[in-house]
């Protein structure tokens, strides 16, 4: 494979971003560590979706060209649970309580088996057709969010307060909390426990030519990263809460360069 272009751009900053790419040859990724709802973190000097992306990027990083999607989902599995284990971490707790998980979610294009993984919430274009693999609740809570912002607009408040302050994410905090108990049953992600292989997407690129990679920062996922930056930069100007157009359970704060980290990478297969 050949990578044509590639960024990672953290929403607050390299230091803190959860995101990350990876082409070493045998693989090409993306990957995208969740932002914790938990208060405990595993690593005190790192944030959990951070630590997560980082466990990630190093399974990627060591695994034999011909690992399969089943074999990476077992083996990073593990390695987060043992991380949980180093820590001495509760474990009947994050049995019974995902959101005191870290997580992550990855696009993985494997060149031996000419397959693209998506394993989680991120997506891909294979010769400019797009393939997502969403959480199912994220659509509706996002909605919710929206509505509550644009009500308090309606009602004269101004959008830099919720710039400031995200107040509409709080109101649907509980929600996004409450559906974290659906991880690894009605969606997949990377958290130290099972990963269904149902809720796995696994996408034949046999015959494609070019593949682009990215993590979820992209809500408007072009065949260039330019043309990428350029609708996510028009998107943020015009709907910098992400109410309108595009609804998010995120907006751009103030001082931050997005509403999320963000990963693309683009490659030729041949």
């Amino acid at each position: 494979m050949t990578i044509i272009e590639q960024c990672s751009i953290g929403k607050a900053g390299q230091d803190k971003c959860e995101d990350a790419v990876v082409a070493n040859g045998r693989f090409a990724a993306v990957i995208d560590g969740s932002t914790s709802k938990s208060h405990q973190w595993f690593d005190p000097d790192m944030s959990n979706g951070r630590l997560c992306m980082t466990l990630v990027r190093q399974q990627l990083n060591n695994m034999p060209a011909d690992t399969s999607c089943e074999r990476f989902c077992h083996d990073i599995t593990e390695n987060v649970r043992a991380v949980y284990e180093r820590a001495a971490a509760d474990m009947e707790l994050l049995t019974n309580h995902p959101t005191e998980r870290m997580a992550a979610s990855a696009a993985v294009y494997s060149p031996a088996r000419r397959e693209v993984w998506l394993v989680g919430d991120c997506q891909c274009l294979v010769d400019g057709q797009p393939y997502d693999n969403p959480k199912p609740y994220e659509e509706p809570v996002a909605e919710m969010r929206a509505a509550y912002i644009r009500l308090q607009l309606m009602q004269g408040r101004p959008v830099s307060d919720f710039q400031k302050h995200d107040e509409g994410r709080d109101f649907v905090l509980p929600v996004l909390i409450d559906s974290c108990r659906y991880q690894n049953k009605t969606f997949a992600v990377i958290d130290g426990f099972s990963i269904p292989t149902a809720k796995i997407r696994i996408i034949d690129v046999s015959k494609a030519r070019e593949i682009v990679l990215a993590t979820d920062g992209y809500p408007l996922l072009r065949p260039t990263l330019a043309d990428s930056e350029h609708e996510l930069a028009q998107l943020l100007a015009e709907d910098p809460l992400c109410i309108h157009r595009f609804k998010a359970t995120k907006g751009l704060m103030q001082g931050n360069k997005s509403f999320d980290d963000r990963s693309y990478l683009r490659l030729l297969t041949q």
